[in-house]
């Protein structure tokens, strides 16, 4: 059983700018919008560009990779909610609440050494809570988008530095299991990786077989 985590956080927050420390063949980028990535040496990043769900649930299937992106998955939903915009009734927000569930459960179905990273937006309820962006009532209501995840990452800016929150306050939605990753740490996705890796036991983004291949 694989993990999906959240990865959440405002636009400009550095969810996107987070993947900067990967090596080119070590994650699978899901690249929703197809915008060019916030960071030098970002086009050199294999991405699949304006990828639908079809797609990306295909590619996991496959599970060639131990660690995939999906950027920014908000705009799955709020693509379809578009493309569907003509459409009367309910029964389509039924259908696209159930494509973003099947996605997660889809991320949750590959093996347990792969991680599959949702950067998604956030919004706040009437109460100033965090709650994950959807399109219509059914994900917030019936199925919990964070509780699906065992980690949540807050992306933060503070003193006009991109931080990761993974201590809950009470208002935002930062979780992570107790001493697997510090309360508070720079926006480094790869360092998320590593640290959640080692604390499962889960085995290296890479075999050390294929990284000194990579090095020759």
């Amino acid at each position: 059983m694989g993990t999906a985590i959240l990865v959440l956080g405002k636009s400009g927050s550095g969810k996107s700018t987070s993947l900067r420390n990967f090596a080119p063949d070590e994650v699978g980028i899901f690249n929703v919008l197809g915008k060019p990535l916030p960071f030098r040496g970002g086009a050199k990043f294999p991405q699949a560009n304006r990828p639908v769900y079809r797609q990306i649930m295909d590619t996991m299937r496959k599970n060639n990779l131990r660690c995939y992106v999906v950027d920014d998955s908000t705009f799955l939903m709020q693509n379809e909610n578009f493309n569907r915009a003509r459409e009367k009734g309910y029964d389509k927000f039924t259908e696209m609440a159930l494509h973003f569930q099947q996605l997660i459960s889809t991320a949750i179905g590959t093996d347990r050494d792969t991680i599959v990273y949702f950067l998604h937006h956030v919004d706040e309820d009437a109460n100033g809570n965090e709650k994950v962006m959807t399109v219509g009532k059914m994900l917030d209501e019936k199925w919990n988008i964070a509780g699906a995840c065992p980690v949540v990452i807050d992306c933060v800016v503070e003193d006009g530095n991109h931080v990761f929150v993974t201590e809950n306050n009470g208002r935002n939605l930062a979780k992570a299991p107790m001493g697997s990753l510090p309360e508070k740490m720079d926006n480094d996705l790869k360092a998320v990786d590593t640290a959640l890796r080692e604390y499962w036991g889960m085995k290296p983004i890479k075999d050390e077989q294929e990284t000194k291949g990579t090095e020759q």
